[in-house]
């Protein structure tokens, strides 16, 4: 099993009576690329900023690399996280490789060989160009050089990809599988699941500060993957049916009313004449598929 980076316990964050974030819990191991998923509003920037300690929560703790958040444990972990959750300032008139100086010598960073590594990491050799002159996609590149400046273990990244267009977009993309490559566990946020479906490998859904769904992308494949729904009353028969009669177990029980089965998606009758010469009473039985987007708004339509 690998090691658990982040887990929090019921995180909760209120301004008033305004609860911003409600009991989240989610689990980030050694290795993960995490996409935190919701609409602009959802909760997503302040999650972030509780597990950097830039906010405290109203309720629940949280534990980085093992450390609780309780009981000022986490000091010598926070030394192994890198964020980007508020865009830093940099100097204009400067290249990438000064700005980043100015925030070693701030961190008593001293091997400035570090610098220029981070730099390749996020493909900015950009020389004595200043930081003025910089694309928008550059300017966020600089950005993540400098949360990963100290060698972090796990990176936070709020909305990297917010206002690029394509051709920034996949820049970044290749950034971050490059730091993984390199054994960075990392947590991107976005409200754009197209993009960071390309990405990462699990996901959790925020709506008005609270979890959805966390699901990984095998789960999520299979969720929007064209499939045969199959509406019953007896889904322990259908199983029974299908890998007996059909020969396949590529399907799965959704609950105890739904089962979406995978194969004789060209030849639905093979699986209905089966169903009807058994006496299987129907609810439903329909062809079904839907695009990111459309998952997307459906578990927030759900959620509401």
């Amino acid at each position: 099993m690998r090691e658990i980076v982040l887990q929090t316990n019921n995180l909760t964050k209120k301004y008033g009576k305004n609860i911003v974030l409600d009991n989240i819990n989610i689990t980030i191991r050694k290795g993960d690329i995490y996409g935190l998923i919701g609409r602009n509003g959802a909760g997503k920037t302040t999650l972030m900023k509780l597990i950097t300690t830039l906010s405290a929560p109203s309720f629940g703790t949280f534990t980085l690399f093992g450390k609780s958040s309780e009981n000022n444990e986490l000091f010598e972990n926070k030394q192994r996280v890198g964020s980007l959750i508020e865009y830093p300032a940099f100097f204009p008139n400067l290249s990438a490789y000064y700005n980043l100086k100015y925030y070693a010598l701030q961190r008593g960073i001293t091997d400035y060989e570090q610098i220029n590594k981070v730099l390749s990491l996020v493909n900015l050799n950009t020389g004595k160009k200043k930081v003025k002159t910089f694309s928008l996609g550059m300017k966020q590149r600089l950005g993540i050089a400098l949360a990963i400046l100290n060698n972090p273990d796990f990176v936070i990244l709020d909305e990297p990809i917010n206002g690029l267009d394509p051709i920034g977009i996949s820049e970044l993309r290749d950034t971050f599988k490059n730091l993984a490559s390199n054994g960075v566990t990392l947590l991107i946020s976005s409200h754009i699941l197209s993009e960071l479906y390309l990405l990462s490998d699990k996901f959790a859904f925020i709506e008005n500060g609270k979890l959805i769904k966390e699901i990984t992308k095998e789960e999520l494949d299979l969720e929007c993957s064209k499939c045969l729904v199959i509406k019953t009353y007896d889904t322990k028969k259908v199983a029974y049916l299908l890998e007996n009669n059909l020969q396949t177990k590529n399907y799965k029980v959704i609950d105890n009313e739904e089962i979406r089965v995978y194969d004789y998606l060209e030849t639905p009758d093979v699986i209905s004449d089966v169903l009807a010469q058994n006496q299987i009473k129907l609810k439903g039985f329909y062809e079904y598929g839907i695009s990111l987007e459309d998952y997307f708004k459906e578990i927030i339509k759900e959620a509401n």
